[in-house]
């Protein structure tokens, strides 16, 4: 059976990090999703994770700067990581009206 590889996304907490898989190919769909520390063992564990299953690119959600440490691995892996793009707070407050 043949899977293409996508990457659902990244959620990154402060003591975890949540990767989630969606692997697509002859007609099935099957997810995946792992939960690893935040630790260097775990991020390089996550990384490998990630590689072993053909991933080079990534979404990742995150709150603070809880995402720089894991785009710092995924990068030094070749892995391409995209933490998205936060508006400042101040641009945000007009939009919620």
């Amino acid at each position: 059976m043949f899977f293409t590889r996508v990457v659902r996304g990244l959620m990154c907490i402060k003591d975890t990090v949540v990767a989630g898989l969606r692997l697509a190919g002859d007609g099935a769909v099957r997810s995946e999703v792992r939960t690893f520390d935040t630790t260097t063992p775990g991020l390089l564990a996550m990384s490998a994770w990630l590689a072993e299953h053909g991933c080079t690119h990534v979404a990742m959600e995150a709150t603070g700067v809880y995402w720089k440490p894991v785009w710092h691995i995924l990068s030094d892996r070749r892995l391409h990581a995209d933490p998205g793009q936060r508006r400042p707070r101040q641009e945000r407050a007009g939009t919620q009206d």
